[in-house]
């Protein structure tokens, strides 16, 4: 009994999961619009490579938007390979109605660490 009930609480957590992740939209490009509603999610996913001392940093206007989370996920390669590259990915929540601007900025982040690019998405929050 201890077994089913525990099997059902697993089943009940992995949907609960993977309901939340539906319907979240995840752009890359700095082309695509951010057209999304109050209280919707989105994520912001960029190529990243951490070993060098780099990472992305957002700005942006925190009455519009807040930062629910920001991860990174290390390339899955067959070897472990010293230096590899990943993503980071920044998930966000559209808070007020109106024009948002999101600045990506790759940079060390070290005091006085170079800036290597920067990357601005803008969109419509409804």
């Amino acid at each position: 009994m201890k077994k089913v009930l525990l099997l059902v609480a697993v089943v009940v957590l992995t949907l609960g999961l993977v309901a939340g992740c539906v319907g979240v939209k995840t752009y890359k490009d700095v082309g695509e619009d951010i057209n999304i509603s109050v209280d919707q999610e989105f994520i912001i996913a960029l190529g990243s490579n951490q070993t060098t001392g780099y990472s992305w940093q957002a700005s942006y206007d925190e009455t519009m938007l807040e930062l629910v989370e920001s991860t990174y996920e290390p390339e899955e390669t067959d070897e472990d390979i010293v230096g590899g590259g990943g993503t980071e990915f920044f998930r966000f929540k559209a808070l007020e109605v109106g024009e948002v601007e999101i600045t990506m900025t790759y940079a060390q982040q070290w005091e006085g660490g170079e800036v290597g690019e920067t990357k601005v998405f803008t969109g419509t929050i409804e």
